[in-house]
């Protein structure tokens, strides 16, 4: 008999990167903090569209908070490179010191 597999997300950094539609969630959501980015802006190269504004939210995942108090930090980068590369840092540091 085989055995059951848990359904595995893309991991960037040893943490989930789930993508829906132009959103992109990042980090365990059972953690005290998540990076939500959001892609704003598209352009063409070669015929193929990449992000060019990206929004990064590190958003608390507490589910007593109010949906204002939850976004902690937020920022826009051109790129995603440049908007994954805070993301990774600010959620690092926030799960580090318990609190942003």
């Amino acid at each position: 008999m085989a055995a059951k597999e848990k359904s595995k997300f893309l991991e960037y950094r040893g943490k989930p990167l789930v993508r829906s539609g132009n959103t992109i969630y990042y980090g365990n959501m059972s953690d005290p903090y998540v990076i939500i980015l959001q892609i704003t802006g598209k352009k063409t190269i070669q015929d193929m569209e990449v992000a060019d504004r990206v929004l990064i939210q590190l958003v608390s995942t507490d589910p007593d908070c109010r949906p204002k108090d939850r976004i902690i930090k937020k920022s826009e980068k051109k790129g995603l490179y440049n908007a994954m590369d805070i993301a990774t840092i600010w959620l690092e540091r926030a799960l580090e010191k318990g609190t942003a």
